[in-house]
């Protein structure tokens, strides 16, 4: 930032398993998003190495590191990021467009399947605007599953939702990591994070 350098990560160093859930604590500023953003391939460490299913991706180019995230990263936000001027179905869709050899008619009953597994079936041609918080979640995480991930990063996906939706999308995440994905977490709600099988504290860039 300038002549002022920011230290968002000192040392960090952890092994996160196949198939745990993992939330990731700390005040803001403490490195939790930074982290998770590493991990995703979003961001790339001035040292050390980032390790996703025994390659470091620290190394990789940006066309290899786009690709690791549409096959094996599925991400969701607190924000929804859902494109307002499409519906829930085309939103599910859109990863499936950058697959290779994914006809319309496979992503469009692919998407369909996600939608009505996640209880959004007389929903799919609904716009986000007419979709409530936790409806709006259900799409993204859709999306994020859509291509059948490994991995699930979420950051603070329930931080925009009433107390209902936070706790019909948590049980949603156990219910997934328990169907086998791997699941890190961001979030500053202890009650979220007790979802989660492992906890993570970050303080200062440090693991706390």
């Amino acid at each position: 930032m300038g002549e002022y350098q920011v230290t968002a990560m000192d040392r960090v160093t952890l092994d996160i398993e196949r198939g745990e859930f993992v939330a990731i604590m700390g005040a803001s500023g403490s490195g939790k998003s930074t982290l998770l953003n590493v991990i995703g391939c979003l961001d790339r460490p001035s040292e050390g190495s980032c390790l996703l299913d025994g390659q470091d991706v620290c190394r990789l180019d940006n066309d290899a590191l786009a690709g690791i995230r549409n096959r094996m990263i599925g991400f969701v936000f607190q924000n929804f990021c859902l494109l307002p001027r499409t519906t829930a179905l085309e939103n599910v869709e859109l990863p499936l467009y950058y697959a290779p050899r994914c006809a319309p008619a496979a992503r469009r009953k692919q998407a369909t399947a996600l939608l009505t597994r996640l209880g959004m079936a007389d929903r799919l041609n609904h716009h986000p605007s007419e979709l409530s918080g936790g409806q709006q979640q259900r799409v993204a995480i859709a999306r994020a599953l859509v291509n059948q991930p490994s991995v699930i990063l979420a950051d603070e996906p329930t931080g925009n939702l009433d107390s209902r939706s936070n706790r019909e999308i948590m049980t949603l995440f156990q219910e997934l990591n328990a169907g086998g994905i791997t699941i890190v977490m961001v979030t500053h709600d202890r009650d979220v994070a007790a979802f989660a099988g492992r906890v993570i504290t970050m303080r200062d860039g440090k693991i706390a």
